[in-house]
């Protein structure tokens, strides 16, 4: 089955940058979008950006498109999310989602069908 590991996370100051990444394994990849997402304490899972089988399709919430790009790298099986200008409103668990599509990225968080356990970033002012 799907499987999705995330690593990248840890502790940044304000301004900082990190680069999270997501490992896939148990599918043809290239056959599947990728997205992600996020969760702070006691708040709802955030969408964040999502990029479909062929990387045709790329989105972005609006909170994050100047300053977070997603890819991938079909080759090797990894979705990349590059967080630049950090701030330390963007703590949370960062989680990553696949769901089968080719051509199409989705936002919604009911339509990914598999999760990766998350990776903490904490970014301190």
């Amino acid at each position: 089955q799907v499987q999705l590991v995330e690593s990248g996370g840890g502790l940044v100051q304000a301004g900082g940058s990190l680069r999270l990444s997501c490992a896939f394994s148990g599918d043809s990849f290239i056959t599947y979008a990728m997205t992600w997402f996020r969760q702070a304490p006691g708040k709802e899972r955030e969408f964040l950006a999502a990029i479909s089988g062929r990387s045709m399709s790329i989105d972005y919430a609006d909170s994050v498109k100047d300053r977070f790009t997603i890819s991938r790298d079909n080759a090797k099986n990894t979705v990349h999310l590059q967080m630049n200008s950090l701030k330390p409103e963007d703590t949370a668990v960062y989680y990553c989602a696949a769901r089968s599509s080719l051509y199409w990225a989705y936002r919604r968080r009911e339509d990914y069908e598999h999760w990766g356990q998350g990776t903490q970033v904490t970014v301190t002012s």
